[in-house]
């Protein structure tokens, strides 16, 4: 599910786009509780709207973002924009995002 070196990187399923999350984070899985940073990549059209549910419907809270960033050294396609999350509890949690031209998700495993 990871992938590459460093922080850990997660490739979303896209349409009319592609996406990529990094996480600023020690370990995987995300930790419960922990408020965690992520940096979206993502190709399409439009400003970036992002939510993340539980199966059983429960929103994470957004702390903070999506706050569009000029560019960094993660070399993945697209525009990057960073988030804050809290996961409330365990669980595979689905982040989606979306934009006026493309839109994905991914899964993200809490423990």
């Amino acid at each position: 599910m990871f992938e590459g070196e460093g922080f850990p990187e997660v490739r979303g399923t896209a349409r009319d786009a592609e996406l990529w999350g990094l996480l600023f984070v020690r370990a995987t899985p995300l930790r419960a509780g922990d408020e965690v940073k992520i940096v979206w990549r993502t190709t399409g059209e439009g400003p970036l709207r992002i939510r993340a549910a539980h199966p059983d419907g429960t929103a994470a809270e957004r702390v903070w973002g999506p706050e569009e960033h000029g560019g960094s050294s993660w070399r993945r396609p697209g525009q990057e924009w960073g988030t804050g999350f809290v996961f409330p509890k365990p669980g595979c949690w689905k982040v989606e995002l979306s934009r006026s031209r493309g839109s994905g998700h991914v899964w993200l495993p809490v423990r």
